[in-house]
């Protein structure tokens, strides 16, 4: 059986969602960051970046959530496009265009907006946009087809999923899906999926910390409390 350790972010339900659609037997084991599960010794064992998701399955461990989406794609034979070798390359870019532009990108917009004990203007103004130009790049995307590869539903839109519904609040911009239209249109789509309620129920199955108190800035961005450089 599976362990997946998770919390509510966006990168754990984007794993949560594959695990739900495709039947895997797992188990669930929450990480709550806020009050710093995420730096047991035993987690750390798991996940030595000290993030979540990461799952166990078996002997074998991997973190980081769109190396997740790939092994899992790659053990079941599902939302891989196996038909179509030939666009395994394009599958590749789109999952990690996700991975280190878009999901990194939308953080940083809504950290030195909402997080950061400085408000940086370059800093705010270069995150924010970049999110947006990654956005746009993933809605330009959706104009060519159903999903992210064409017709067929796969590991890239799971990658989406995670994490579009907080375009708002990245962009700081209740109305951002009126700019994207293709995304809402993906979003309402997936959202509509019995697999994609199961894994916001999940997401929903245990009182993880809410309120960002000391104690969690200090678990979450030690860097805030960390001395400067020389």
């Amino acid at each position: 059986m599976i362990e997946f350790f998770f919390n509510a972010a966006p990168n754990p339900l984007k794993v949560a969602l594959f695990l739900e659609e495709s039947a895997l037997e797992y188990r669930a084991t929450p990480i709550d960051t806020k009050r710093g599960d995420q730096h047991k010794t035993g987690y750390r064992q798991i996940n030595p970046n000290a993030k979540v998701p990461a799952i166990r399955d078996g002997e074998t461990i991997v973190f980081d959530s769109n190396a997740i989406l790939l092994y899992l794609a790659e053990k079941t034979g599902k939302f891989m496009l196996k038909d179509a070798p030939n666009l395994r390359g394009v599958l590749l870019s789109w999952l990690m265009f996700i991975g280190t532009g878009v999901g990194p990108y939308s953080g940083q917009a809504f950290h030195f907006r909402n997080i950061a004990p400085e408000r940086l203007p370059y800093a705010i103004k270069r995150y924010h946009f970049e999110a947006n130009r990654h956005w746009q790049i993933i809605d330009d995307r959706l104009k060519e087809g159903r999903y992210m590869m064409g017709d067929t539903y796969t590991i890239v839109d799971m990658a989406i999923w995670g994490w579009a519904p907080r375009i708002p609040y990245v962009l700081a911009e209740d109305t951002a899906f009126d700019r994207f239209p293709n995304i809402r249109r993906l979003m309402d789509e997936l959202d509509a999926r019995p697999a994609a309620n199961r894994a916001l129920k999940l997401s929903q199955s245990h009182a993880f910390q809410a309120e960002m108190d000391d104690t969690a800035m200090r678990n979450m961005y030690p860097q805030i409390f960390a001395p400067g450089p020389d």
